[in-house]
């Protein structure tokens, strides 16, 4: 039996959707974008979502924005994904490193207060695996030291802390609709913020500076005035090629009708997972999954001993079952090797951690298969 770590859950429904805009004939930057980001707006409840084609596209256009002077700091965690920091380099700025909390893997506050200096502008916290970053205490750091807001949500779709929906507590929410994320558009993301001020300027940015979206100059293209002329545009500022196109958004409106049935499904996975790993001497759950409120997940992962992690991949890979490693800290890579701040607890826990399959895909059959797996390799220690 062959296991895959991820899969999207994909069926006739997004093959309609295709074959609707085929026939259409409009692929790209239009009307099914807005319909999607209308949706996407009202499932989180931001005032606005624009559609890109990443979140890393998004975690971009979200420091971009505010224009921050070259050379300020950003803060971002020590174990996510390289797009949360690379957004900082983009725009000239500084990322910094900011320790995990063991058990979470989220962003240790006490560490964050430590760090910050007069020259942080911005924080980045990522709800790492789904597991929300603890928001309010966090805005109020912020609060008092002037630092916007981004939340990367690129591992939730729909969570909810304390009340309010992930991507919706901060000054800007950015998620990922890549393949292997809780619902997909192929690849693709969305920005979304309650800022009337940051929608134009985003807008222009994400298509390449242009003051109107294609589609719109076609639809008014007889109205009279230089402005509304359906060749006419102006650009003002630099931009970049990330729109979202129709084809990805027709997929995400169906993807979107079934994401609450895929967040449950996820959570059935997962207890799953937790009763058959309960016993095991050697293993331990990732994290602390909650699986009694409105958390989403996407990421199931566990932990064993550093001497023993690796020897359980391989024993795992032997038996044809996928797994992967969420994620190598930042800082241990070339990239930002220059980077020397103390993230003791991203470092001790790096050799510790396995991601075990996990998508909306996965039988019962599969999940048990993994599970005997490692409580054999288990009993071998």
């Amino acid at each position: 039996m062959q296991v895959r770590l991820f899969q999207p859950s994909l069926g006739t429904e997004e093959l309609a959707a295709i074959q609707e805009i085929f026939k259409n004939a409009w692929l790209g930057l239009g009307p099914k974008v807005a319909e999607f980001e209308n949706a996407w707006r009202a499932f989180v409840g931001s005032r606005h979502a624009i559609g890109m084609n990443s979140a890393t596209a998004a975690l971009h256009m979200a420091l971009a924005v505010y224009r921050f002077p070259k050379g300020k700091k950003v803060l971002v965690p020590a174990v996510t994904f390289v797009a949360t920091a690379t957004a900082a380099l983009y725009c000239g700025l500084e990322p910094v490193f900011v320790d995990v909390r063991k058990d979470t893997l989220g962003m240790d506050l006490d560490d964050l207060e430590r760090k910050i200096d007069s020259d942080c502008v911005a924080v980045v916290p990522v709800h790492l695996c789904g597991h929300p970053v603890e928001m309010d205490k966090l805005l109020d750091i912020a609060a008092i030291n002037g630092l916007k807001v981004i939340e990367d949500c690129a591992h939730t779709a729909g969570g909810i802390y304390k009340g309010k929906t992930l991507g919706t507590w901060g000054d800007i929410g950015c998620f990922s609709f890549e393949e292997k994320k809780c619902m997909t558009t192929g690849d693709g993301g969305m920005f979304c913020t309650d800022d009337d001020d940051l929608v134009a300027p985003v807008r222009a940015m994400r298509w390449l500076g242009i003051d109107k979206d294609t589609w719109k100059r076609n639809a008014g293209y007889i109205t009279e005035g230089i402005e509304d002329r359906h060749w006419y545009y102006e650009i003002s500022l630099l931009g970049y090629k990330y729109n979202m196109n129709d084809l990805a958004a027709a997929i995400g409106l169906v993807q979107l009708s079934k994401l609450p049935g895929m967040n449950e499904k996820r959570k059935a996975v997962i207890s799953r997972y937790l009763e058959g790993i309960n016993d095991l001497a050697h293993i331990q759950p990732l994290i602390p999954y909650d699986l009694s409120g409105n958390i989403v997940y996407h990421i199931f992962g566990v932990r064993t001993d550093a001497h023993r992690r690796d020897g359980l991949m391989r024993f795992l890979k032997q038996q044809e079952i996928a797994t992967g490693l969420h994620y190598t800290p930042l800082p241990l890579h070339p990239l930002f090797r220059k980077h020397t701040e103390c993230v003791t607890n991203a470092l001790s826990v790096y050799g510790q951690i396995v991601t075990l399959p996990m998508h909306v895909e996965l039988s019962n059959k599969e999940i048990d298969y993994v599970i005997e797996n490692i409580s054999k390799w288990n009993t071998m220690q």
